[in-house]
């Protein structure tokens, strides 16, 4: 790695180094200057006797791979199980299956009908977060919100020949150089780490970035889109490239301290929309320098580039204009349209004409001038709207029709 930049890992590749032994090795050189994390286990003699029986089985075959911080924090989950296990059973409570729920899924590869549910599930995650006890990766017990108390990690720095740790971090304490064993309300003063020789075997802290040696633009590959072009669009007749990834990707570069000269290359005909995963691996390829647009972040596309944190969430969305209208007392009518209010009125005449033809023979109501019997239809259907069943209806049939 040349001098003038920051390499800053995740504890994946501290696990990568602990579980091929390579801490300790000239084959470290390669990656010399880089800062990344450790997860963080106290030491003790129950962590130093279960190394060296770990140490003993390597050395006869019986296991293949280093210890890592997983492998610690694994054999701790087992025996929390265990523990919360028995207090489950010291509690009376029962160990008892069920598939109710599973077996009416159908068409999967999963085999589902032969899983069960463990019905005793939430008594045990409660066993579980009640766990308090030491293990080897340190105290294990958990906080309301059900995450690890106290979690930490080492600050380690690579060096030509082995791995150093220059500080600590936690929740509680921020940075610091040595680790606290118990939570700090207020981190007072600047956190402070160990002495960092950055790439290039050197103390001096770089920029993090660098001029460039033959001044030549980034080539920015972005997808020519036929549809959907809200997010990227090729402008006709002047070949400007716009859209909202192209307004995230320039919002993001006003951020760099430094100016970033780079060029839009539209990919594509213009008449379909572009394959993404051929675009993806032309710029694996170092055709092109990066890629803007609405790439989605899926698993054989993260083998081949790197990407950066998704600023739009990928899936079925609907998205419809806004109205801004004012709020009224008849707005429970707008759902009404004219079909509907005339199917309302047809049904209002039926009713009141179905009951009037039962009615009429032996309900006096129901009997006189053809006006004083239409009046008295409307004022029924009325009456049926507000209350449960009239009183004036006296037909068996009239009442088995309400």
């Amino acid at each position: 790695m040349k001098s003038g930049y920051v390499w800053i890992a995740t504890d994946w590749l501290c696990t990568s180094l602990d579980s091929s032994g390579l801490s300790n090795s000239y084959s470290l050189s390669p990656i010399q200057g880089v800062i990344g994390l450790c997860q963080h286990t106290p030491e003790s003699e129950k962590k130093k006797s279960f190394v060296s029986r770990w140490s003993n089985f390597l050395n006869s075959g019986r296991a293949s791979t280093r210890l890592n911080a997983y492998g610690l924090f694994a054999y701790d989950t087992v025996w929390m199980v265990a523990h919360a296990l028995n207090e489950f059973f010291n509690g009376g409570e029962n160990i008892s299956f069920s598939d109710i729920h599973i077996r009416d899924i159908r068409e999967s590869k999963l085999h589902l009908a032969s899983l069960k549910r463990f019905d005793g599930g939430h008594s045990l995650l409660k066993k579980l977060l009640q766990m308090n006890f030491t293990g080897l990766a340190g105290q294990i017990w958990f906080s309301t919100d059900k995450n690890l108390v106290l979690p930490a990690y080492d600050i380690i720095n690579v060096g030509e020949r082995t791995v150093r740790r220059i500080g600590y971090w936690s929740n509680s304490s921020g940075l610091s150089e040595t680790p606290y064993e118990k939570p700090r309300e207020t981190v007072f003063g600047k956190p402070k780490l160990g002495s960092v020789i950055w790439p290039g075997n050197t103390t001096q802290k770089p920029r993090g970035w660098v001029f460039p040696e033959n001044g030549e633009r980034l080539r920015i590959v972005v997808p020519w889109r036929t549809s959907y072009t809200e997010f990227v669009r090729k402008v006709d007749g002047t070949g400007k490239i716009e859209g909202y990834c192209i307004d995230v990707f320039t919002a993001a570069l006003k951020l760099i301290p430094y100016a970033v000269p780079h060029m839009f290359v539209a990919y594509g005909n213009g008449q379909a929309n572009p394959n993404y995963d051929d675009l993806v691996k032309l710029v694996s390829e170092k055709k092109y320098d990066a890629a803007v647009g609405d790439i989605a972040i899926v698993t054989n596309r993260t083998t081949i580039v790197d990407f950066t944190q998704p600023y739009a969430a990928s899936g079925l969305v609907i998205v419809v204009p806004v109205k801004n209208t004012k709020s009224n007392a008849w707005v429970f009518l707008k759902p009404f349209t004219p079909e509907m209010w005339c199917a309302t009125g047809a049904f209002f005449l039926f009713i009141g004409a179905v009951v009037w033809f039962l009615e009429h023979r032996t309900n006096t109501d129901f009997r006189g001038p053809p006006k004083q019997q239409l009046v008295t239809m409307f004022l029924y259907d009325i009456k049926l709207v507000l209350t449960s069943i009239p009183a004036l209806i006296f037909a068996f049939w009239g009442e088995i029709h309400l």
